[in-house]
């Protein structure tokens, strides 16, 4: 799942039903956007073998048989409840994220697969992603999954290196990392691996393995993570021994030159792609498009004519299907304030290594490019991005200082 951060000064008001919601939104407003970004649909499957330590995603590790059947229920009544919100709009790309959603049986897949079509008016050329795990690779499985119709893999790696992946809490070794690569190869023609750098003890060299190992599957894409130590995990209470900043800076310029050369585009901060195989679904989040999330702790942004609402689900599973069972689960529900909408356009979109349209600001937030012109201004007298009446993108300074960069349109 791609962690969205959402930052605003609005205190989220208490969730109306989604009927009432979507009335409320239709009315004017602030905003005046001339027409509805491309619509996303995010799938949140909570459970994993075990928590990783550096994790800080809403996963829950697996004790017992997992209430699967009780589970798909309640994102059903979630589905259909949200429907209000976003009828008469088309699903161009969907993502089922975790915790770890290849722990669901061929035959959940099947049914939150004929559910999703049931229900929804899903595009043509839809694409259909689902995370999975080595260590929870069945070839038979993944060949149900594919029939089911998910075209595409999102493949948690993080390192064909069985001591790095000790220390991080994998529940595979380098051999299952392996085998779970040539298993997608099998069954799809469209997928990610992830894989994380500045491990501990980690050295360039080990790196490079990495990189060199991932490559050498030819993946359309790969996501390249540098580790870091995120509030309420385990390794921030017991911070393992990190490579230095050198060491990192130097396996980040270890990527920055093998990625081209072996062909791939780097397009986003941390994403990777052969032509023509960009990530659909996590482009819609970096280009400030709406997306509906369903499931235990997603979170939801959906446009209307004039305001962008957002929302985020009850977090423990538990918690969740009792308040689906109820009517709403829906925890949390509040309007992005007008002054809060340019920093949350330009903290998604600064991600983009070849920038957007100027164009793009007022077609996603109903608003003049005029609303951001001071901070645009202080941003170019700092070298920290790029721009002309066709094209606002981070400079390679800026890339490199892009929490700073952000945080100018705050």
């Amino acid at each position: 799942m791609i962690p969205i951060k959402v930052v605003s000064g609005d205190v989220p008001a208490a969730p109306r039903s989604p009927a009432a919601s979507a009335l409320q939104y239709l009315q004017p407003g602030a905003l005046n956007l001339a027409a509805l970004p491309p619509l996303s649909l995010y799938i949140h499957y909570p459970w994993c073998v075990r928590k990783c330590p550096y994790c800080d995603f809403n996963s829950h590790e697996a004790k017992g048989e997992l209430p699967e059947e009780e589970y798909l229920a309640a994102v059903r009544l979630d589905l259909e409840q949200s429907l209000p919100l976003i009828w008469g709009r088309k699903i161009y790309t969907i993502f089922i994220g975790g915790g770890t959603p290849s722990l669901m049986s061929a035959k959940g897949l099947d049914r939150l697969m004929s559910d999703l079509r049931s229900l929804l008016p899903l595009d043509g050329d839809c694409e259909i992603t689902m995370e999975a795990n080595p260590g929870t690779f069945e070839a038979e499985k993944f060949r149900s999954y594919r029939e089911s119709g998910i075209n595409r893999l999102s493949i948690g790696i993080q390192s064909f290196n069985a001591q790095h992946l000790k220390a991080l809490g994998r529940i595979h070794d380098d051999g299952e990392a392996r085998r779970a690569v040539e298993i997608a190869h099998a069954n799809f023609d469209n997928f990610n691996l992830d894989l994380m750098y500045a491990l501990p003890t980690q050295t360039l060299a080990e790196a490079k393995q990495d990189l060199d190992t991932a490559l050498s599957f030819a993946p359309p894409h790969l996501s390249l993570y540098h580790l870091t130590m995120e509030p309420n995990t385990v390794f921030a209470k017991y911070p393992p021994v990190l490579p230095d900043d050198d060491a990192s800076a130097d396996m980040q310029d270890m990527i920055a030159q093998a990625m081209p050369a072996a062909g791939y585009q780097h397009y986003e901060v941390s994403a990777y792609a052969q032509p023509g195989r960009k990530a659909r679904h996590n482009l819609n989040y970096w280009e400030f498009g709406d997306y509906l999330g369903i499931g235990a702790g997603a979170h939801s942004k959906i446009s209307f004519p004039h305001r962008v609402l957002r929302q985020a689900r009850f977090k423990q599973p538990k918690s969740f299907m009792e308040a689906a069972l109820k009517g709403n689960p829906v925890q949390e529900e509040y309007e992005i304030a007008r002054e809060d909408m340019g920093f949350e356009f330009m903290l998604n979109t600064l991600r983009l290594t070849g920038g957007f349209a100027p164009n793009l600001f007022g077609e996603r937030t109903g608003m003049g490019i005029n609303a951001i012109e001071k901070q645009l201004n202080a941003a170019e007298a700092k070298g920290l991005i790029y721009r002309d009446h066709k094209l606002i993108k981070p400079t390679e300074l800026g890339m490199r200082f892009l929490n700073d960069l952000q945080q100018m349109f705050l």
